[in-house]
């Protein structure tokens, strides 16, 4: 038995080591960390339990049969992340430079079975050159394998996906059937066909960051909700994003522990919106007067950035937020912000997460480059995402709130639980100028009729009058009222007909 267990220890020595030492240095040189060292960092000490460190390829072609390595290329199991079972795969870069063998495959959808059949997330380290071209339509095989229980688990349990390497070819359409997607500067990216392929068959010259490098995808794509300094802050984010999502469907958004002072009021939320109703403000600063301190953890911060969407926690339970941003924009909806809200509305519906929307919206962007790019089944997306969704749903208007965009942004009408307005908002059609305009054509007085517009329209009480708005509020009670509405929503039960699924303007 002695030499048995010796003979067990070496190859377990051996699976360790990866592609070697002088591959494990190479990756070191690069800044990156390997597979195991990534695991290291992610989950709990001592928590993690690998499944299938001995398995090996089934490759005769190519040499490959006299070049074999323990563990084929990927690091897979289960653990706790913050004590929550969580199951990962981390692709090794130094076996085969990480690429999808047939074995490969099989051992990420163990873990990803594993993972519905248990109700627990599954985290995705990717550092992968893409499919193993010796294996042929066999690695392909195993990519779509993947590709398909991505799909069955999406919206059962949460999925996250790191970039920490390349990630090209098919390998891409894993990550982004997945609910988040993470990538770290300068060492990491995405795309379909890399830069020599684009050379030739469009004649551009690009690099490999400039056509799929975390910046790109974080502001002009919107493939990766986060672009991260280095993999330590990655790996960082991922605990931080778990810890606002239920293990599953099944449970209930997580919170964490609050005491109340008694005080609920924040004064300060009075003096942010300017008298001039033209002037921008930051809407973070009122998300940030109103939630827990510190709770914020924004998504896609620097995509879209018309529209800012994020987790936090108010009286310590985890709320899905998003909110119009007049900083940019004048807080427009185009066809990025929709996607954008549309897809984050989903995730936290998916997931039991209560929805706060802040709303200041002028409307959605005019334009032939908007209208020609599908700006209406793009802001269809989003009017979609709300109506369908049956977690409960609370809005603040803080001030504009025009034309189809008052609709779209969680309105009472497209099933709102509760509907807050500030004294400063306005509820209309449109802006007092354009309407006076399109309403008094040719009269001579329209300044004064822009003023009784105003007066008239440009407020909250029309809408309170009708039941559109359940309360107008002053802003220093918002925190207030909104924890007592969502500890009142917290049992909410809403059905939706029945169907086999709905047909989203795709």
């Amino acid at each position: 038995m002695k030499n048995k267990i010796q003979d067990l220890e070496k190859k377990i020595a051996e699976a360790q080591l990866g592609g070697g030492a002088k591959r494990i240095e190479s990756q070191h040189k690069k800044g990156k960390l390997t597979a195991r060292e990534r695991l290291h960092f992610l989950m709990d000490e001592g928590t993690f339990e690998e499944i299938g460190m001995l398995v090996t390829h089934r490759s005769t072609e190519f040499g490959l049969e006299r070049e074999k390595y323990l563990g084929d290329g990927v690091v897979t199991g289960y653990g706790k992340i913050n004590g929550r079972l969580t199951y990962v795969f981390s692709q090794d870069f130094t076996v085969f430079g990480g690429s999808l063998s047939e074995t490969h495959a099989e051992k990420i959808c163990k873990i990803m079975d594993l993972a519905m059949q248990n109700g627990a997330p599954v985290i995705g380290l990717n550092d992968s050159g893409g499919a193993r071209i010796q294996e042929g339509v066999v690695s392909l095989g195993g990519y779509a394998d993947i590709f398909y229980r991505n799909t069955l688990a999406s919206g059962v349990v949460p999925q996250l996906s790191a970039i920490m390497g390349p990630c090209a070819g098919g390998a891409v359409y894993s990550p982004a059937i997945t609910d988040f997607i993470m990538m770290v500067e300068n060492t990491s990216y995405m795309f379909v066909t890399g830069p020599n392929v684009v050379k030739t068959v469009t004649h551009e010259e690009v690099t490999s960051e400039e056509l799929g490098g975390a910046s790109t995808h974080s502001t002009k794509s919107g493939v990766t909700h986060f672009s991260c300094a280095n993999e330590i802050e990655c790996i960082n984010n991922i605990k931080a994003l778990l810890s606002y999502m239920p293990q599953n469907c099944e449970d209930d958004a997580p919170s964490v522990a609050y005491e109340s002072n008694g005080n609920e009021k924040r004064p300060d939320l009075n003096n942010i919106i300017p008298e001039n109703p033209n002037q921008p403000y930051d809407m973070r600063d009122v998300i940030n007067g109103v939630i827990d301190a510190d709770s914020f953890l924004e998504v896609h911060k620097n995509f879209a950035e018309n529209i800012v969407v994020g987790f936090a926690r108010l009286a310590g339970k985890s709320i899905g937020i998003v909110a119009n941003q007049p900083a940019f924009l004048a807080g427009v909806l185009d066809i990025n912000s929709s996607t954008k809200a549309a897809r984050f509305v989903r995730f936290c519906d998916s997931f039991n997460i209560p929805l706060l929307v802040f709303e200041d919206v002028p409307g959605f962007l005019p334009g032939t480059d908007q209208e020609w790019h599908g700006i209406i089944t793009n802001g269809a997306k989003l009017l979609y995402a709300f109506c369908e969704a049956t977690v409960p749903r609370v809005t603040v208007i803080t001030r504009k709130a025009y034309g189809g965009a008052y609709d779209v942004m969680n309105s009472k009408h497209i099933g709102a639980d509760m509907n807050y307005a500030w004294p400063s908002a306005e509820i209309a059609v449109m802006g007092a100028k354009g309407a006076v305009e399109i309403i008094f054509k040719g009269a001579a007085d329209l300044k004064k009729k822009e003023e009784d517009y105003i007066e008239h329209f440009a407020n909250p009480y029309r809408a309170a009058e009708r039941g559109y708005v359940d309360e107008v509020i002053k802003p220093e009670d918002t925190r207030e009222k909104l924890i007592k509405a969502f500890d009142m929503l917290k049992n909410k039960v809403a059905k939706l007909p029945k169907k086999k699924h709905g047909n989203i303007p795709l």
